[in-house]
């Protein structure tokens, strides 16, 4: 294991010039202190986990010291915001401090954010609050957990520095890890302001480093594109099987990796609800959780107008038509495996959308009624589960089909059975209630529940001795708790 100076830098991205990002240092955070840490993301940098509580921990994620081999850059890109273009974006309150690689080969960005002020701030103070950077620190690793694609979290530095929001709180700093931190918005930035140069220097950039093997297809852009577009079908599939709302789908928060990016007014899903606005700056309903879907397909139909230089129009079209195909086939998949089902039927689908559409008549809790429907035989589970909803006659017809349906899928034991869905269906998922229980104490100093509550997500499928607190429907306030973009 690695001490901190011990870390390994290869700055690619910075090499790709000023036209790419602009060199910013860190703003350092008054009193900077540990408020939770990651072993798991602190093992990808091959880092002894007992470095995250030494002050130079606090120093160099707080923003008071840098590696001598670090080049802080603040990166520029554009975006589509809530269906509009805006020209110049970029990262107004993080930095990417350098690309490190561990003892694997791999890659990784430490992306410090709320780490102030730079050129693209627009107007802001380059500040991230204590409630925000426990937020994203939560639901970075609470999704990896879950087998969701995801920018990872290394840490939270608390701090002294007042940060003014819609009253006063403090400023805090997050590291974020991903092997990339390339939107759409860099290659629309490029497209939009007529720089086929540096366009074209950033897509070798993500094709050389990120998809090699497209090198040796025919067209190296086009086979890609598609690989976005497969990535980013199989992501939006597994929000939608567990019940995640990313609250702000702008294409400027779209990674060119297919990995959940950039957390804002991000929740669970609590009682099942299609039509859930989880970010309360959405007054349209843009981005809620049914429009996920068709969102995922706006924002890559984008990337392909941007990439329209490179690749035909005809082949970038039929490569976005992948994208409903192969959503749907990696929805199905999951929502076959929740169901305890092995194999695949035609009606399956129907059988999922007459169970959605019960749940959402009844407020049926969506984590808890798959984890209690592998607890024994399906004929045991849906008579126990049967009081939860309010049509009672259209849940007997539904457990009927389903027990029937459960009966040709294999002879299997109830024991085979309940490992199978518990493997897929989690007991624990980072509910908005729980995140901001966590967020309470630790503006008031006390950061155990915020590391209490990481450690149960990071088990999530995993039943925890003493934990039964963290696995119970949340109480009415914590349904109606307003997130919105502030942070």
């Amino acid at each position: 294991m690695k001490a901190l100076d011990e870390l390994i830098f290869d700055n690619r991205f910075a090499r790709l010039g000023d036209a790419f990002s602009t060199h910013v240092l860190p703003e350092p955070l008054d009193n900077p202190r540990l408020v939770v840490a990651s072993n798991a993301a602190m093992a990808l940098l091959d880092l002894d986990p007992a470095v995250a509580e030494t002050p130079l921990f606090a120093d160099i994620f707080g923003g008071h010291k840098l590696w001598a081999e670090a080049e802080p850059r603040a990166m520029v890109y554009s975006g589509h915001q809530f269906g509009g273009y805006t020209p110049q974006l970029g990262d107004g309150r993080g930095l990417l401090l350098g690309e490190v690689y561990n003892q694997a080969g791999e890659h990784w960005d430490l992306h410090l954010k709320g780490a102030g002020q730079t050129p693209y701030s627009r107007m802001g103070d380059g500040r991230a609050v204590l409630r925000s950077s426990i937020r994203e620190f939560l639901a970075s690793e609470a999704l990896h957990a879950l087998g969701i694609p995801s920018s990872r979290a290394l840490c939270v530095i608390g701090s002294d520095t007042p940060v003014w929001r819609e009253k006063q709180e403090r400023g805090a700093m997050v590291l974020r890890m991903a092997h990339s931190h390339i939107r759409f918005g860099h290659f629309e930035y490029f497209y939009y302001t007529k720089k086929p140069e540096q366009q074209k220097a950033l897509a070798e950039h993500v094709l050389s480093l990120h998809y090699p093997e497209c090198r040796e297809q025919p067209e190296p852009y086009l086979a890609m594109f598609r690989a976005i577009v497969e990535r980013n079908a199989e992501l939006i599939a597994k929000w939608q099987a567990y019940g995640f709302c990313h609250g702000v789908m702008n294409t400027d928060n779209m990674s060119i990796l297919g990995i959940t990016f950039d957390f804002g007014p991000f929740a669970f899903l609590d009682d099942f609800d299609a039509h859930f606005i989880c970010n309360h700056s959405d007054h349209e309903g843009r981005y809620s959780f049914s429009n996920q879907v068709p969102i995922g397909q706006w924002n890559l139909s984008a990337l392909a107008q941007a990439l329209t230089p490179f690749i035909s129009v005809e082949a970038l079209t039929e490569a976005l038509g992948l994208y409903l195909p192969l959503y749907q086939a990696n929805y199905l998949d999951l929502m076959r495996r929740r169901l305890g089902l092995t194999s695949a039927e035609d009606d399956d689908q129907k059988l999922v959308e007459r169970l959605l559409k019960l749940m959402q008549n009844s407020g049926v809790d969506y984590t808890l009624f798959f984890r209690r429907l592998g607890d024994e035989s399906a004929a045991l589970a849906v008579a126990k589960l049967r009081d939860d909803f309010v049509d009672l006659a259209g849940f007997d017809a539904w457990a009927e089909l389903y027990k029937a349906r459960v009966a040709r899928d294999g002879d299997y034991s109830e024991e085979q059975r309940r490992e199978r869905m518990h493997a897929v269906n989690p007991l624990y998922i980072l509910r908005n209630y729980l995140a901001q229980n966590a967020i309470t104490a630790a503006e008031s100093g006390d950061y155990s529940e915020v590391r209490r509550l990481h450690e149960v997500l990071s088990k999530p499928f995993e039943e925890q001795a003493g934990m039964e607190q963290y696995a119970q429907r949340p109480p009415d306030w914590g349904k109606h708790l307003e997130i919105s973009c502030s942070s």
